[in-house]
């Protein structure tokens, strides 16, 4: 009975661990393609002649893509638009969520229905369109007229993100916030010095979705950002695409690399930043969304 117990468990992993790397690869797959792509010849990739590694290598598409000066706009805009967007989104759901974890709260009960109704129904995407606008002109009439940071600001709440802070706040012992409490410490002091060296991994995990959001967000900074000089990386990818797929424009296209070799090498570079940052996050992901997912 025993052996065949260890054999079912040796089946089990062995089973398991084949799927995982299948998995594994499959997700890694596209990346390795995209860049095999952005260096492959013309025809190589026109006729879809490559599947994994590149053929007719050249870096033609990449050398194009740094010389021009909008990609570098376009980039300095994301980096700007993820750094103060999750500064001002994480700030906002930290103040947010410690409010709500404490019972002491007048309608708490009311603000955590609320909370959560707007994940259940939302306004819809015209009336959210329509509140930008006179957002907008506010920012107008008091001399803001950098749109980024309408984008910023307006993206600066995210419902689920506050009850995973909220959830991590409402675990810390309330023995501790009363020893603070005795020893003087300010509500400010109680969160900075308590609450968020206590649930960092949270923090570091909220963090992530807000950076990841900002960094990819591109439907309404398309539509909220007019100056072509301030639109994100995201933006510019597609307007590219736009670019790419108009036969007119394609009309006289006589160069080495395809069109889409161009595409691909924007999504490389669009894609590495994460990757170098997400391996030192990725320790408190896990940890992070125990800690607030789960409501003891």
């Amino acid at each position: 009975m025993k052996r065949k117990l260890e054999i079912s468990e040796l089946i089990f992993k062995i089973l398991s661990y084949l799927f995982l790397t299948i998995f594994a690869l499959s997700c890694l797959y596209p990346f390795v393609y995209a860049i095999s792509a952005a260096i492959s010849g013309r025809a190589a990739v026109e006729y879809s002649e490559v599947v994994l590694f590149p053929k007719d290598v050249q870096f033609e598409a990449f050398k194009v893509m740094f010389s021009d000066n909008l990609f570098w706009n376009s980039y300095a805009n994301t980096l700007y638009l993820t750094f103060f967007g999750t500064i001002w989104a994480l700030g906002v759901s930290l103040l947010g969520a410690y409010a709500l974890s404490k019972k002491r709260l007048l309608f708490r009960k009311g603000f955590n229905f609320f909370l959560v109704f707007t994940m259940w129904f939302s306004a819809g995407i015209v009336p959210q369109y329509l509140n930008y606008l006179s957002t907008q002109r506010v920012f107008n009439a008091v001399g803001i007229k950098d749109d980024k940071w309408l984008v910023i600001i307006a993206m600066g709440m995210a419902a689920m993100n506050i009850i995973l802070l909220r959830n991590a706040f409402e675990g810390v012992p309330s023995e501790i916030e009363e020893a603070a409490v005795v020893d003087g410490a300010t509500e400010f002091q109680i969160l900075s010095k308590v609450y968020i060296p206590m649930c960092k991994s949270t923090i570091a995990t909220v963090a992530l979705f807000f950076g990841i959001s900002r960094w990819n967000g591109y439907f309404w900074a398309r539509q909220m950002i007019s100056n072509p000089n301030e639109r994100p990386l995201q933006v510019f990818i597609r307007l590219k695409l736009e670019e790419f797929t108009d036969p007119e424009q394609m009309a006289g296209w006589n160069k080495i690399y395809a069109s889409d070799s161009i595409i691909y090498a924007l999504i490389v570079c669009s894609v590495i930043p994460i990757l170098v940052i997400y391996p030192f996050i990725q320790k408190y992901f896990a940890k992070g969304v125990n800690m607030g997912g789960v409501k003891e």
